[in-house]
């Protein structure tokens, strides 16, 4: 009996593990209030770009109307969200 619970208390951990390190991605949306250079000053500052890596991100969410901009954790996530749409980028997580 005490080999099962060590192996469910395992699983629990390496569920637990797994689901810590499940990654989500910031998808932020073309819209017709932004400017480029907001959209990449934002990319910048919160999503810690490269100035040509942002260019690149606003080209393909005007092109394509949207465009995951980061990838990670949900609690990586959440403050670079919450700034993205404090600055009126239309943004979410998935």
């Amino acid at each position: 009996m005490a080999e099962i619970l060590h192996d469910e208390e395992v699983a629990e951990e390496l569920v637990s593990k797994l689901l810590e390190k499940k990654q989500e991605s910031i998808i932020v949306y073309n819209d017709d209030i932004n400017t480029f250079e907001h959209v990449i000053y934002c990319l910048v500052k919160y999503c810690n770009h490269g100035t040509e890596q942002a260019e690149q991100c606003a080209m393909l969410i005007h092109n394509k109307g949207k465009y995951a901009v980061k990838s990670g954790t949900i609690e990586k996530l959440i403050p670079i969200y919450a700034a993205l749409t404090e600055n009126h980028l239309s943004a979410k997580i998935e």
